[in-house]
């Protein structure tokens, strides 16, 4: 099983170029204001030069369809990550609209989760991402509890989300789940919002 990496929450040119560097499969923008780690005035010329191998991944919070189309094409969006309350048909109108791009709907994980509200959108999303059940959406740098997952019967593959360090990396290991597609990491490897420790993540890419 090769595990793919995501890193998540950039704005930086100076330390996204030292992360493109480094080669993660997955590097993520987050378009959502409220977040610490909103790209603000982000120069498209930054996302559009990420070599073809690594996929500048947009994160959206409930936003509308209109707006992730025109974020998507001027930044030049290789997958989107929805992280809202989108619907199975919002999801169908955007793969529509967007064809060549990969749709990861996220769901935040805690006991009271009921994984049977996943079925409706396995035929309109390329992933999952589970993600620590928060208010913020996201970027909480809790784990939840990934014995849950066990109650995930779909076949749709995932990516595993939410307060993820260097201190998981055993218990990244020991999950023989051939679903799980990536590992998606933000705020355990920041000096500051959005700004990633480079030498930290060399550490972690290369043990996982």
């Amino acid at each position: 099983m090769s595990l793919k990496l995501k890193v998540c929450g950039m704005r930086d040119p100076e330390n996204l170029e030292q992360l493109v560097s480094l080669g993660p499969d997955y590097i993520g923008f987050i378009f959502y204001g409220p977040s610490k780690r909103f790209v603000g005035n982000l120069d498209p010329e930054l996302t559009k030069q990420i070599p073809a191998g690594i996929k500048a991944t947009g994160v959206f919070v409930d936003e509308s369809l209109e707006e992730v189309v025109r974020l998507a094409q001027r930044y030049d969006l290789k997958a989107l990550q929805l992280h809202g309350k989108e619907s199975p048909e919002y999801c169908m109108l955007l793969k529509q609209q967007l064809s060549d791009i990969e749709v990861i709907k996220a769901f935040g994980i805690n006991d009271q989760f009921t994984f049977d509200v996943l079925e409706p959108y396995q035929a309109v999303v390329d992933y999952f991402l589970f993600d620590t059940q928060t208010a913020g959406h996201g970027g909480s740098g809790k784990t939840f509890d990934w014995t849950l997952l066990q109650n995930y019967q779909l076949q749709l593959p995932y990516f595993l989300s939410g307060g993820i360090g260097t201190e998981e990396l055993p218990m990244i290991k020991a999950i023989s789940d051939p679903r799980l597609h990536a590992v998606d990491v933000n705020s355990r490897f920041e000096s500051a919002p959005a700004m990633k420790n480079i030498e930290l993540l060399t550490t972690f890419k290369n043990q996982l």
